[in-house]
């Protein structure tokens, strides 16, 4: 197989699990965060600043992620 097709298909691969790991990171996240606002209302701000720092640590580790797929296909 070509080597520069192998470099597309894991860009495109390693595109959707980055994608798809984020959402779901995020996503339980916001589920966690509204869990424990909801249990302790009076240490909803704490949660929240922390909810928003996690976000964006993980929504940079995907961006990192992208970055790295169009490299393997703009390096192929």
């Amino acid at each position: 197989m070509d080597p520069a097709a192998l470099a597309y298909l894991a860009a495109g691969l390693g595109a959707g699990v980055t994608t798809i790991g984020a959402g779901l990171g995020i996503g339980w996240l916001a589920s966690s965060s509204m869990d424990g606002a909801a249990r302790q209302p009076e240490a909803a701000d704490d949660i929240r600043g922390l909810m928003i720092l996690s976000a964006a640590l993980i929504e940079g580790v995907a961006l990192i992620g992208l970055i790295i797929c169009l490299l393997l296909v703009l390096l192929k």
